[in-house]
């Protein structure tokens, strides 16, 4: 190569390098820029790291708490299920709790563990609770608290008379049950949940709740004004701007609560009736109630404070029945508990194998129990009856058609004119508010299509104890049955001349704390003219009563 061409590559090989630095130059000048653009990516990756350890830390919770959970009821299954705040808490674990695990899981690497958690559940046989689940569930709560007057700082401590020791609720938690009580627009119980809340509140700091006081105080300051309670609707809204002065809402509702308190006290202030608020509250607070004397006089039966009456008690005595063949080897225990009307106690009338071989019968079969329409004399659900029936033929399996015929010897009665044996499983809050077993002259459709006429007696084995609550009580009577397994109640429901005798009206009490298993037999008219024979008006017969 000559001297001008090896001069010639030089150059070139120089201006290459030349510009190749220069284009790297360039290119870590630019990279500058890209790392400080890099530097915002590592924060937000890292905020990402730290999010990310936060949705494991919360799905480690969730699981640790279900396995807790599981290890308690494995311990003792039906002592765990018995206990209302246990299945307050496993429902709420299921369902609310469920939803923000979900939505956790419900990214990138979660989404392949929440499809095999779709597949476990869809496979299962047993339905996941529901929203109407956990609502429900709570309102048993507040059916507990109210018969038998158990405060809400009692059930958040643990703390139910006559239950063995139960988890405590927190602050979080009584919160969750005082928006489920708002949205049903009960305010009272809504109110008492929401301070207990603000109590347990005080125990601790929490830094990452998702709620705050100041929530807790709005739910109290709207539900005051809600019932009509302005003075105490203002007072919790000043509280709120105490702890978070810059809570735009609060400050507009207390300017509303302030007017609307101005126009009141000016006399101003009008409802759609003409009333005032004050006055509007006052005239709910004295609203009559029909069955006022009796929810009381029911309250007090379900908490066991019924009163000795020697001019009623003197008449009650314990005796053997053996008035069929059936019965003459082994005559069958009684307890005459109320006189006129009569109500029997048979004890150790059902065994314990007879009762699993019902119970696992019925299982499969459960259904909420129904009631039959008044007017149309269709069946249907009812919240004043809350529980699980099925019912049994004497040819499902020969204890159904044993217990028939012993329902048959014992009473005397015709059980070949009678409704199937109805199983029925009350379970936390279980009840059945006060109710007549036979049909009154106004219900002209119920029954009709059984063709027996009406119902004259009743026959109800308990199956189980119960560890609290549950009782059958007879508000007329001043009479409470408390669940005894292998016993049963029996009593007349009609007079002897066919009309109805109103003092059997009779309700099951909330279970509070167990599982309550009842077996019914309704025994028809039709078929017992020579067993119970008619009269014009039997001495005691009072006139039936509208309810």
């Amino acid at each position: 190569m000559h001297a001008n061409q090896v001069l010639i590559v030089l150059c070139i090989l120089y201006s290459s390098l030349r510009r190749g630095s220069a284009e790297v130059f360039t290119a870590i000048a630019d990279l500058e820029k890209l790392l400080e653009n890099e530097r915002l990516v590592v924060d937000t990756l890292e905020r990402f790291l730290d999010e990310e350890e936060q949705r494991m830390d919360q799905i480690r919770k969730y699981t640790t708490e279900l396995k807790n959970i599981y290890a308690t009821a494995n311990d003792n299954l039906e002592k765990f299920i018995a206990h209302p705040v246990n299945v307050y808490l496993f429902v709420k674990k299921l369902t609310l709790d469920w939803k923000q695990a979900e939505d956790l899981l419900n990214q990138a690497l979660g989404r392949v563990y929440l499809e095999d958690i779709y597949g476990i559940r869809s496979d299962s046989n047993y339905p996941i609770p529901t929203d109407e689940d956990l609502n429900g569930v709570a309102v048993a709560l507040s059916r507990l608290q109210d018969t038998y007057r158990i405060d809400s700082e009692a059930i958040a401590e643990g703390r139910i008379k006559g239950v063995a020791k139960s988890p405590s609720l927190t602050a979080l938690e009584c919160f969750e049950l005082g928006k489920v009580f708002y949205n049903f627009k009960d305010y009272d119980h809504s109110m008492e949940w929401m301070r207990t809340a603000l109590h347990r509140m005080n125990e601790y700091f929490m830094i990452n709740e998702t709620f705050s006081r100041a929530d807790v105080l709005e739910y109290l300051a709207f539900s005051s004004y809600l019932k009509g309670e302005l003075n105490d609707a203002v007072r919790f809204t000043r509280d709120i701007l105490d702890v978070q002065p810059s809570h735009e809402r609060a400050q507009n509702n207390l300017w509303h609560y302030n007017q609307e308190m101005a126009l009141l006290n000016s006399g101003r202030k009008k409802g759609d009736d003409g009333n005032t608020v004050a006055t509007k509250k006052q005239l709910i607070e004295k609203k009559s109630d029909k069955w006022a004397d009796e929810r009381r006089t029911y309250e007090i039966l379900c908490r066991g404070e019924k009163q000795f009456k020697p001019s009623v008690d003197k008449h009650l005595n314990c005796f053997f029945t053996a008035n069929d063949p059936y019965l003459f080897v082994q005559p069958v225990k009684s307890e005459l508990v109320h006189k006129d009307p009569d109500v029997i106690i048979y004890h150790d009338v059902i065994s314990d194998r007879e009762i699993g071989v019902i119970k696992s019968l019925a299982v499969p079969r459960l259904q909420r129990a129904t009631v039959q329409n008044a007017v149309t004399g269709e069946l249907e659900t009812a919240h004043y009856r809350i529980s699980k029936s099925a019912w049994l033929k004497s040819t499902d399996d020969p204890v159904i058609d044993r217990v028939n015929k012993r329902i048959a010897a014992i009473t005397g009665l015709d059980t070949d004119y009678a409704e199937e044996l109805q199983i029925a499983n009350y379970g936390i809050g279980g009840h059945y508010e006060p109710h007549f077993d036979f049909a009154r002259k106004a219900e002209t459709k119920v029954f009709t299509s059984l063709g027996m006429g009406n119902r004259v007696a009743t026959m109800l084995f308990y199956m189980s104890d119960v560890e609290a609550g549950g009782a059958t009580v007879f508000p007329k009577l001043n009479l409470a049955l408390w669940p005894k397994k292998g016993s049963a109640a029996f009593w007349y429901n009609l007079h002897k001349n066919g009309e109805g005798d109103v003092r059997t009206r009779h309700a099951a009490c909330p279970v509070l704390s167990g599982v309550k298993w009842v077996s019914n037999k309704w025994i028809h008219e039709y078929g017992q003219e020579w067993h119970r024979p008619c009269e014009l008006e039997p001495d005691g017969y009072e006139p039936e009563e509208m309810y």
